[in-house]
């Protein structure tokens, strides 16, 4: 849940890394989030729920994407990726799972190696 909580915190920082685990563990709970939002539109017989909470969380997916391919040494536009059916959302998800790069990039110091100093 802390991973969901800083993405959300960090909802309108486009810039900076994330690591693969904090990405993909917001996604989770994102998924978890809509599919009880959906469950709960579902038995009203509305869709307010759900909508709202997508429109709540749009900006912090884009952020929280973008600075995942920073950690890829990749630019966040590479997001539109998600616009071209199968092909573009396979390679997303490839660009998106893979490790961090090593050391410094063009979008700062790997949080990795921050995180395992800090600790």
């Amino acid at each position: 849940m802390e991973y969901f909580m800083e993405a959300m915190r960090r909802y309108a920082d486009f810039n900076g890394r994330t690591r693969r685990k904090a990405y993909w563990m917001f996604i989770l709970f994102n998924v978890i989030f809509s599919c009880v939002t959906g469950a709960i539109d579902y038995f009203t017989g509305t869709a307010i729920i759900g909508t709202l909470y997508s429109l709540a969380v749009l900006i912090p997916q884009l952020s929280a994407g973008a600075r995942r391919l920073h950690d890829t040494n990749r630019s966040g536009w590479w997001q539109l990726l998600w616009l071209v059916p199968i092909i573009g959302w396979i390679v997303l998800i490839i660009f998106l799972a893979q490790d961090s790069q090593e050391g410094e990039n063009d979008h700062g110091a790997n949080p990795k190696e921050v995180e395992l100093v800090v600790e």
